[in-house]
């Protein structure tokens, strides 16, 4: 299955790129290379933690409290509602392409516990892309739609939706072609880049301690090896052990430095059992609200492009 990822990024002549093609030049673009947005939607900058800060780009507070996305490419900055806008953009100018004919409006999906204010500004950045929002659909019910289950006998389900930046557990009754969500429960902060940024974290102080050299204050360094971590956890979903090589990571007096180590499954786990721990309580969350235990649902789904790990 094709997919766009949520990234957007203005090359070296302004060029506003969006999704793969992003992505793949965000290496030698960090500061106008924008990802994770979803996290900064309808948010205000004093609910941010720390850890939500830590991106290659810039974002600051404006006189409001509102957040502010720095692009040093355009000499502008943006609201997090319009990075959104112009991935909706390129997806509804793609399914034009597709379908042969203008692509007007748009069923626009959102985790579950998206406070009123989150939906608001996704139903902004569906108008600033030029799109008639047509609904304002919560995930789970949508991917219980794609798999069919309203057409099913009632069931109860659970949706676990580990995306690039949020987590969502819902669930729900179906049946007839009805959805009754029972429980909802996650955490914003949470999802698959929090995985990758442990591997980062555990690959830059190995790198520190042997060479005195911290590549997370070099913002280049800082998304190779952003792209190793994901590469890395993706591959240990399927075997015991990666190889990570990244030649040329930095230079000092002595020359050319090159990163060459291996991470194994059991290393992984170590390094995320505090990001596991906190997947299991909007799980937990989600259980008691809905009154049932696990015993009792009939189907899970996992959804996600960055489920992808042991």
């Amino acid at each position: 299955m094709r997919t766009t990822p949520s990234v957007v990024a203005f090359s070296k002549e302004g060029e506003r790129l969006v999704g793969q093609m992003a992505r793949r030049q965000g290496v030698l673009n960090p500061q106008n290379t924008f990802y994770g947005i979803k996290r900064f939607v309808g948010r205000r900058y004093s609910e941010l933690n720390p850890e939500s800060k830590r991106v290659p780009y810039t974002i600051r507070r404006d006189p409001e409290d509102a957040i502010k996305i720095r692009c040093p490419r355009l000499k502008q900055e943006f609201f997090p509602e319009e990075i959104s806008a112009m991935v909706l953009r390129k997806l509804a100018d793609e399914a034009t392409r597709y379908l042969g004919e203008e692509v007007t409006g748009a069923v626009i999906t959102v985790p579950a516990y998206f406070n009123d204010s989150q939906r608001q500004a996704t139903r902004d950045a569906g108008r600033i892309a030029g799109l008639e929002v047509l609904r304002i659909l919560n995930e789970p019910t949508a991917a219980s739609l794609a798999y069919g289950l309203d057409r099913q006998d009632s069931q109860t389900i659970l949706v676990f939706d580990l995306g690039g930046g949020t987590f969502d557990v819902s669930i729900l009754d179906v049946g007839d072609g009805v959805f009754e969500v029972k429980a909802t429960s996650g955490d914003t902060q949470l999802g698959g880049n929090d995985f990758d940024r442990k591997i980062v974290d555990w690959l830059a102080e190995q790198f520190l301690e042997a060479e005195g050299v911290d590549l997370r204050r070099d913002r280049q360094a800082l998304q190779r090896l952003m792209e190793a971590a994901e590469k890395a956890k993706i591959e240990l979903s399927g075997v015991g052990v990666t190889e990570i090589n990244l030649p040329f990571i930095t230079a000092t007096a002595e020359g050319p430095k090159h990163l060459e180590t291996r991470l194994t499954r059991p290393q992984f786990e170590g390094l995320c059992g505090e990001l596991v721990s906190r997947l299991r309580r909007p799980l937990k969350r989600a259980f008691k609200d809905a009154g049932l235990t696990p015993v009792q649902i009939d189907e899970w789904f996992g959804l996600g492009v960055r489920l992808g790990f042991p």
